[in-house]
């Protein structure tokens, strides 16, 4: 087959993984008249989500007040038997047999996060109350579903992408994802630098393989990769104790005991239908009437029974009560949602870099709302994984993943077209990565880094203005790919044309948002240098000054050459180099800094990372 004419290339088919509001508030993306608008062009906005499929009948895409489909719209309709598509959901495609139906939530999940109508009264049984919402809810929808309840295909993925390119889609956001891969084998990839070759934006998750470093998925620099982080709301369980002790632990608990005491116990052969168990490990039981565990995971899930998950500390205080108390008693309340103080933080799930598959590219490139969201649910999945002890049929609910903070970020991107729709997928993600909040490292350890949180948390408002872009086309990540000596032959299974390299780019001087460098050794002095082009989009006649700002430890040097670039007008492009020098940096962490160009107006930020070792795991 591989040898036939009009085909590119041949390989295995692998299996891909699902990686699973208040949060636009918290990012600044107010509801309503709130936030700056143009309905129109978001009207006219496309964003095709490649997924397990959408729940038509939802609220999150009803189409009330929806005109007819953009012109533009090429796509069909083909969601299977009882399927019916809207001015909304304009376009639906199945490649796993059983229609575009989701039969598991999460694609509803991640479509209504980053295109949902407002939808006001949506809770999961009035846990998280309040409207749900996308971050353009006037933009179409078109949903690809590549994945059914057991897996997702490179076959079923490759097919999506070329019909929703072909389709006439603006943006294409995808939750998917596995282990890195080479960029010729990774469909991702593949079919993303097509889109981009269309002026396509593909959206991808970082993964939920974290803390450890290098399981960063998504590595393409053609992809805005998305990590998941906190926002100011959490919802915590309490456990009140017989002594008056109240305990806060994490769970979506929608069960009410009324605030009814039962005996606490924790050896589970004793554990009777009127009893608390206290486990210290991540399961219940299924004859008491609520389970109290020791929480490993940092954010809240939902549970079949009433559930709290205690920090280490709250847990061994519990069960040194149990123990020392004869008839210990107490009780699990109903979840609560409250002011998280602490966001936004990476979380511990949230895949990291640095990246294995290019090692002078930055992933993630961006972190975004991904812990305990609330958003459009499928009635025929189950809100939590015990599908069979769990028999609740739920419109919305709260997940948690990567996969939650991906749509987030496509949300972003979309909005930013509606009022620059001459912006390329490399501006647009320009924009973003150079206007965010900036992160500290939530810990000490190397994956709390940039490794992380890549150039911050995104910023919607801030992205629509960035005064200084980096421009990125299809010749320029040719010619990054070339850096990585990839040959004729691999270059054509990515880019589906014949291409041969000229010259020899270092892959660090690609012209991306970010700058990163692995050294070679550990205790020599070391000068590294990144060239880059950055093209004025704020207004003319305007000064920009470089400023470098160390990170915590850090004991880089760092020039920018020039320091000061006049733009006389828009569109302008000035070039820079910056030169990082230094000796003897710790081995074991990244050494980084912020290039930061200002204009008095505008703040273009931009992560600087060197490093020379990757532990294995943490």
């Amino acid at each position: 087959m591989a040898e036939m004419e009009g085909v590119v290339s041949v390989f295995r088919s692998k299996k891909l993984q699902l990686q699973t509001t208040a949060s636009w508030d918290f990012m600044g993306l107010k509801e309503g008249n709130k936030t700056k608008r143009n309905p129109a062009v978001e009207s006219d906005t496309i964003i095709g989500v490649l997924d397990i499929g959408i729940w038509p009948e939802s609220e999150s895409f009803s189409d009330k007040g929806f005109g007819p489909p953009p012109k533009k719209w090429k796509g069909v309709c083909s969601g299977g038997n009882n399927f019916t598509c809207n001015n909304k959901l304009i376009g639906a495609r199945d490649y796993t047999g059983e229609g575009t139906r989701d039969l598991d939530g999460h694609g509803s999940h991640t479509a209504s996060t980053a295109a949902g109508n407002a939808v006001a009264g949506a809770s999961f049984f009035g846990i998280g109350n309040g409207t749900a919402r996308g971050g353009v809810p006037a933009a179409r929808i078109a949903a690809y579903k590549v994945c059914n309840s057991t897996d997702c295909t490179d076959d079923a993925v490759l097919s999506a992408f070329d019909d929703a390119i072909a389709d006439g889609v603006d943006f294409i956001s995808i939750s998917l994802g596995g282990e890195a891969l080479k960029y010729e084998e990774d469909t991702t990839a593949i079919g993303a630098f097509h889109a981009m070759a269309k002026g396509i934006p593909t959206v991808n998750p970082a993964g939920n393989s974290g803390p450890n470093p290098t399981t960063v998925s998504s590595v393409a620099p053609w992809i805005l990769t998305v990590a998941a982080s906190t926002t100011n709301r959490e919802f915590l369980t309490k456990v009140v104790i017989q002594n008056g002790k109240t305990l806060a632990g994490r769970s979506v608990n929608a069960f009410d005991l009324q605030e009814k005491n039962y005996p606490l116990v924790f050896s589970l052969p004793e554990v009777k239908g009127n009893d608390i168990f206290v486990s210290r490990y991540s399961y219940g039981s299924d004859v008491a009437v609520a389970t109290i565990i020791n929480d490993y995971t940092h954010f809240a899930t939902i549970n079949p029974r009433p559930l709290s998950a205690l920090s280490p500390d709250d847990y061994n205080f519990l069960l040194s009560y149990v123990k020392s108390t004869k008839s210990p008693q107490g009780t699990v309340l109903k979840t609560e949602a409250v002011f998280n103080q602490k966001a936004p933080k990476v979380a511990s799930f949230s895949s990291r870099g640095p990246n294995p598959i290019a090692v002078d590219l930055l992933k993630p490139d961006i972190t975004a709302p991904g812990v305990e969201i609330l958003a459009a649910f499928s009635p025929l999945g189950s809100p939590s994984e015990d599908r069979q002890r769990d028999q609740r049929h739920v419109k919305y609910s709260v997940i948690t993943g990567t996969s939650m903070a991906c749509p987030h970020v496509t949300g972003v991107a979309a909005y930013i077209k509606t009022f620059h729709p001459d912006w390329s997928p490399a501006v647009i993600q320009s924009a973003i990565m150079t206007t965010t909040w900036s992160m500290n490292a939530s810990d000490t350890g190397f994956t709390s880094t940039e490794f992380a949180y890549g150039a911050g948390h995104v910023d919607p408002i801030a992205a629509l203005n960035p005064g200084l872009v980096y421009e990125l086309d299809k010749a320029d990540h040719i010619t990054f790919l070339c850096g990585l000596n990839y040959t004729s032959k691999i270059l054509r299974l990515i880019t589906g044309e014949a291409v041969t390299c000229t010259g020899n780019t270092l892959p660090r001087n690609l012209n991306y948002p970010s700058m990163s460098a692995k050294l070679s050794g550990t205790n020599s002095s070391f000068t590294v240098t990144f060239n880059r082009t950055v093209t004025n989009v704020g207004i003319p006649n305007s000064t920009y000054k470089s400023m470098i700002v160390l990170n915590q430890g850090s004991k880089l040097n760092v020039e920018v050459t020039p320091n000061v670039l006049s733009m006389m007008s828009v569109k302008e492009k000035q070039a820079f180099t910056v030169t990082v020098s230094g000796s003897n940096i710790d081995p074991k962490l990244p050494s980084s800094a912020s290039l930061i160009w200002s204009d008095g107006i505008h703040k273009v930020r931009s992560p600087i990372v060197v490093y020379t070792y990757i532990p294995d795991s943490i």
